[in-house]
């Protein structure tokens, strides 16, 4: 079975816009309906009123001629003295009449029936007709004078057709008028639409869109959507110099691994060279096995973070004494007062509290390292790892913490350019960020602040 019939976005604007308009002329129909009718009911009242006294002066006039030889004239004014009465002129022809006395009534032949013979004076309507009832001048007989036909009734069918007529021809027209008007609006929407398939098709993200701009609705959503597309654009550079340098960086291990295994293989040697080669086969897997580690928790979901107490001031004594057995010749102290905590994933902080450690104590030989955890007087932590060496030049600090960049000079060789881009991420996912600072003679200072509270996800930053 095929599902639904869903309609364009045109024909749901031209749909509403027929419906509006619909609803708008029945409403203004409706009400020029009410005042109308009303005015015209008004209008007829005072003419049948008018009619009524004419007719009233003519039967009192004829009921004291009536009564004067016999004293009796109800009984002298049969139907059809009463039908000539009413028929006298234009303005009474369409009445019916009838007078009701104690003694009995008489009315014209079409006078209508069912209305009752003891009606007070005043004005009635009964079946779309108007009953004025009065007392004749100095009896106690009373006149009723009805309309022969329902008031308005003409007036109300000639309406109701033309109602009938306008209302479909005012919907189809503005069907019509809605549907090209939908097509002309919907114009930047399919431009837009054509360039963002285009830009899908071709790859190029950084394309313009048409209209993007300051302007209208439309303007202001393509202006958002090439935004985005560039954000994308951003992201998939970044991400694609990621997998390149991540490429190299363990295709040149793994590299280095074949050859030596391959030359080690090649010839019978003696156990101590084997020994040695082992080494140097041990020294590649660490360096290949710490690059997978660093970029495995560069790749971490924040959702998957473990939400914890960090102790801070253990972690960097851990950092302070690795950094030791890794740099003998390095004079690394760690400063820290009292203990302190933290929320947040106790692995990733660690690896981030050694990497800064490590950084410093091999980038920076022969110089004094110093490993301080304070408070940040707002409830947070800092852990800042300073040395006294040559410090970096303004251009190699402001990259520092992007992944895989390794300055060409200055501050040793080596490594594979994740340390502090890890640590940079770190510092986001827990809400916090990483500061360096240096100048040239002057050493460097990294500093990791997190907050007191763990953030509920990462923020935007250079590195990871």
């Amino acid at each position: 079975m095929s599902g639904p019939v869903r309609l364009t976005l045109r024909a749901r604007l031209a749909l509403w816009a027929g419906l509006a308009t619909a609803l708008a002329a029945v409403l203004v129909a409706g009400g020029l309906y009410l005042a109308v009718d009303r005015y015209l009911w008004a209008s007829q009242v005072r003419q049948v009123q008018s009619a009524a006294s004419t007719v009233q002066e003519r039967v009192e006039n004829a009921v004291e001629r009536a009564a004067r030889p016999f004293g009796f004239g109800v009984a002298r004014l049969d139907a059809g003295a009463l039908e000539r009465l009413a028929d006298a002129d234009d303005q009474t022809r369409d009445l019916e009449l009838r007078l009701t006395a104690p003694q009995g009534s008489v009315s014209t032949p079409g006078f209508p029936a069912g209305v009752q013979p003891d009606l007070p004076p005043d004005v009635y309507t009964q079946a779309g007709r108007v009953l004025v009832v009065r007392p004749l001048r100095g009896s106690d007989v009373r006149l009723t004078v009805v309309s022969r036909t329902p008031v308005l009734a003409e007036a109300r069918a000639a309406f109701g057709q033309a109602l009938a007529w306008l209302l479909p021809l005012a919907l189809a027209l503005s069907l019509g008028l809605g549907y090209a008007v939908a097509g002309r609006l919907l114009v930047p929407v399919q431009r837009l639409e054509g360039a963002a398939r285009g830009i899908g098709a071709g790859g190029n993200l950084r394309s313009p869109l048409p209209g993007a701009g300051d302007g209208d609705e439309l303007a202001r959503l393509a202006l958002t959507l090439q935004g985005a597309f560039g954000r994308l654009a951003d992201a998939r550079d970044r991400e694609q110099d990621f997998v390149r340098a991540a490429a190299h960086d363990l295709r040149s291990p793994l590299a280095a691994l074949r050859a030596r295994v391959d030359a080690t293989l090649a010839r019978e040697r003696d156990p101590e060279r084997y020994r040695a080669e082992l080494r140097e086969l041990g020294t590649d897997l660490t360096r290949l096995s710490t690059l997978a580690d660093h970029l495995l928790l560069l790749a971490r979901d924040p959702a998957a973070l473990a939400r914890e107490p960090v102790p801070l001031r253990e972690l960097a004594a851990d950092a302070v004494d690795r950094a030791r057995e890794l740099a003998p010749e390095a004079d690394v102290d760690l400063i820290a007062p009292q203990p302190l905590t933290v929320p947040g994933d106790r692995v990733l902080l660690g690896q981030a509290i050694w990497n800064l450690a490590a950084n410093a104590a091999l980038h920076a030989p022969g110089a004094t390292v110093t490993v301080t955890v304070r408070e940040d007087g707002a409830g947070g932590a800092e852990v800042e790892v300073r040395d006294d060496g040559p410090g970096v030049a303004p251009q190699v600090l402001a990259r520092l913490g992007e992944a895989f960049y390794r300055p060409d000079a200055s501050r040793g060789a080596g490594g594979h350019g994740l340390g502090l881009a890890l640590v940079r991420r770190a510092a986001e996912l827990h809400g916090g960020e990483l500061r360096l600072r240096s100048a040239p003679g002057a050493g460097l200072s990294a500093t990791l602040h997190l907050p007191a509270r763990a953030a509920a996800g990462p923020r935007r930053g250079r590195g990871g």
